[in-house]
């Protein structure tokens, strides 16, 4: 197999990694962030309408992650009963895609929330909707269960873009305790 920027195959093949992986780092990304009070933070935000309840993120990111983590496990394991190298070929790329959108995903606190900077976690956000658009464009042709999977994240990513932009907007692209850069 030529290089790519995936996870490593077990974490695919396994269901547990697969998985938990995505619960275990998005956790762990949300605690090390959290050290500087974003549930503080996000009190203190000016909130477009339809702005959840603050204790919602955890348990909708946790089915979120394990939908994702499962649907990569579900395309993967379908690739590998394919005789089709097409299919084969289009799952390193489903892969590679699906590694590069948690990269992106995992990103987004830290920008948002750690270092304040709204703008910069929007156009992290515009790459991260890019990214698996592409990649459900692959599962459509490959595994449709996987695709299928995966659809809340995607339409919660449009809720997420929607609350970035209208928070960024409602608050002067600043927040609290944060300095504007220029």
């Amino acid at each position: 197999m030529p290089w790519s920027f995936a996870l490593p195959q077990g974490v695919f093949t396994s269901p547990l990694l697969a998985i938990g992986t995505p619960i275990v780092v998005g956790t762990s990304v949300a605690l090390l962030t959290n050290r500087n009070s974003t549930q503080n933070t996000y009190r203190k935000l000016r909130q477009p309408p339809f702005s959840p309840p603050a204790w919602l993120f955890a348990p909708a990111w946790t089915i979120l992650y394990g939908l994702m983590g499962y649907a990569s496990h579900h395309a993967t394991m379908t690739s590998h009963e394919s005789l089709s190298f097409a299919v084969r070929d289009a799952n390193e790329i489903a892969q590679t895609l699906y590694t590069t959108q948690l990269a992106l995903n995992f990103l987004w606190m830290p920008l948002f929330f750690g270092v304040g900077r709204p703008v910069a976690a929007l156009g992290d956000m515009a790459l991260l909707i890019g990214n698996v658009s592409l990649l459900l464009a692959n599962w459509w042709s490959t595994d449709r269960t996987a695709f299928w999977l995966m659809t809340p994240y995607y339409a919660w990513l449009g809720y997420a873009c929607y609350l970035n932009a209208g928070t960024g907007c409602l608050n002067n692209w600043t927040l609290p305790g944060k300095k504007r850069s220029s």
